[in-house]
């Protein structure tokens, strides 16, 4: 197995009576199914029903004096603990940056023989891993306890890019960003069954009548790969933004009924100089029309 610790992610902690209520009323994911020693992968939305931010929420244990912890940007840490302060209201919750003090273990290539204390599997993707809460002075004893040998945070982000999963700020932006296009919907980010939350209005009629038009989608370049941000054309056309890339494999933001009339009429896909490929077509079918859904 592999670990490394993730410097850009930050922790939040909401406890209280209320505090469960309060984030299910809020984010995309359904907290009434969450139990200690799970994650749930969440996001924050805008009225419109942008991403304000994506992350991860773990239930403590009662021995731990209960309340969650949101797994999240760490640059988006203390905006996102105003703007759930400002949606608290009177609820009995508190709500609290633990950034200074808690981070993020990543583990993959493997499964612990137990489960780790304050960690919970992935729920994005089959195969990416672990993630655990952990202060940044006891990552190396807590990997090396679990029987993993620390790695690069550049070797995490290829595993990450290998699984085809987003990370926001590079392969989309904040603010700017719909849910279906960062994958949620596909990654289990999102809950279509559970009562309202910010938002839900806008994500669920975009579900139901497909109109998602944009999509993170797998690529392979045959060259060295572009930039992120790098215009991704066919022909004389703009049709997508490259996102981060490694070995070879990158993710890139398209514009998906462009880039299937691109395909149609036999234009090839290049940015920055490179030629890429789409890694798999199914990425470009449109979510209602996948086989399965």
């Amino acid at each position: 197995m592999k670990a490394t610790f993730l410097p850009d992610r930050g922790v939040i902690k909401i406890s209280g009576p209320d505090a469960r209520h309060l984030l299910n009323g809020l984010v995309t994911t359904d907290l009434t199914k969450l139990v200690p020693g799970q994650g749930r992968f969440g996001a924050l939305l805008t009225p419109q029903g942008k991403i304000v931010a994506d992350f991860f929420i773990t239930e403590m244990t009662a021995e731990d004096d209960g309340g969650f912890l949101l797994d999240c940007p760490k640059t988006l840490a203390e905006p996102l603990a105003t703007k759930l302060k400002f949606y608290k209201l009177r609820a009995k919750a508190l709500i609290e940056n633990l950034s200074d003090r808690l981070g993020v273990l990543a583990l993959w290539d493997g499964v612990p023989a137990q489960p780790p204390e304050m960690g919970f599997a992935d729920p994005r993707a089959e195969g990416l891993g672990w993630r655990i809460i952990v202060p940044e002075l006891l990552a190396g004893a807590t990997a090396e306890a679990l029987g993993a040998e620390m790695a690069a945070t550049a070797d995490y982000d290829a595993h990450r890019i290998a699984c085809g999963v987003p990370s926001g700020g590079v392969d989309f932006g904040y603010a700017d960003a719909f849910p279906h296009e960062a994958n949620m919907d596909r990654l289990h980010g999102v809950d279509f069954t559970k009562g309202c939350y910010i938002g839900q209005e806008v994500v669920s009629r975009m579900h139901h009548r497909g109109t998602a038009r944009t999509r993170i989608v797998r690529v392979t370049s045959d060259g060295a790969a572009p930039p992120p941000g790098s215009d991704i054309t066919a022909g004389d056309k703009i049709v997508g933004t490259m996102g981060s890339s490694a070995n070879g494999r990158g993710l890139a933001l398209l514009r998906i009924d462009r880039v299937a009339e691109a395909r149609e009429a036999g234009l090839p896909l290049s940015a920055g100089g490179a030629k890429l490929l789409i890694a798999d077509p199914n990425d470009l079918v449109p979510a209602q029309r996948r086989t399965g859904t």
